[in-house]
């Protein structure tokens, strides 16, 4: 790689570890969690990922190595303590720093594995495992269904089109900063119109039905 791109990828990165924290501080204080308890979770979400990531692919996770990755949970958590307040009332908040996280991540995920030399295939995976990754532990962590095994929402399926469309850019040559930025725009709106028009998937099973009850889906077929 070359030292312009090394930078541009590290403001990516960040970025996404901004909006990934924010979205973990929110919900943290929507859980009425302490401030230690919301850096705690902006952090797990905003990194957990790119950990994740970097165990895989057998480098030292680039958030123990460069002090630049913690500012913006600390960032996230103090902006949220002094302001949430004032935003408690917009749910969708935290669905759109959420969509933000995922939107840069499963860009800067899939860059480095193929910049580490990993096969398209498996840097798609990995693309949307940086994507994910951080979300499922701060669900997980706050005690919430993790919206990646939400059956009423799409959470996966946007990585994946970002992670397939930078690798598809990246093998033809044509990556670069306007078409990641046309890529993380597309994989935000993805989410976000997914999200508010309640798209999805089929079920596991054919046959399945989903119901309007909080009770889960029914088994019609069986």
């Amino acid at each position: 790689m070359t030292f312009p791109f090394d930078i541009a990828l590290v403001w990516l990165d960040l970025a996404g570890v901004f909006f990934f924290a924010v979205s973990g501080s929110l919900l943290a204080a929507r859980k009425q969690f302490d401030i230690v308890g919301s850096l705690l979770l902006a952090s797990l979400v905003s990194l957990g990922g790119g950990v994740i990531r970097d165990i895989i692919l057998n480098s030292v996770p680039a958030a123990f190595t460069n002090p630049a990755y913690l500012v913006p949970p600390l960032l996230a958590t103090f902006l949220v303590y002094f302001l949430f307040s004032s935003v408690e009332r917009f749910t969708s908040l935290l669905v759109l720093f959420d969509a933000g996280g995922l939107a840069l991540f499963c860009i800067t995920g899939t860059l480095k594995a193929l910049s580490f030399g990993v096969n398209p295939v498996a840097a798609v995976l990995l693309g949307v495992t940086t994507a994910v990754g951080g979300g499922l532990l701060r669900d997980i962590t706050a005690n919430e269904v993790p919206q990646l095994f939400n059956s009423r929402d799409l959470y996966a399926v946007p990585a994946f089109s970002g992670a397939a469309l930078t690798t598809v850019l990246w093998v033809t040559g044509a990556f670069n900063a306007l078409t990641a930025c046309v890529v993380a725009a597309l994989v935000f709106v993805f989410r976000v119109v997914a999200w508010r028009r309640s798209w999805h998937i089929p079920l596991a099973v054919n046959g399945w039905h989903r119901t309007s009850s909080a009770g889960g889906e029914s088994r019609s077929g069986f």
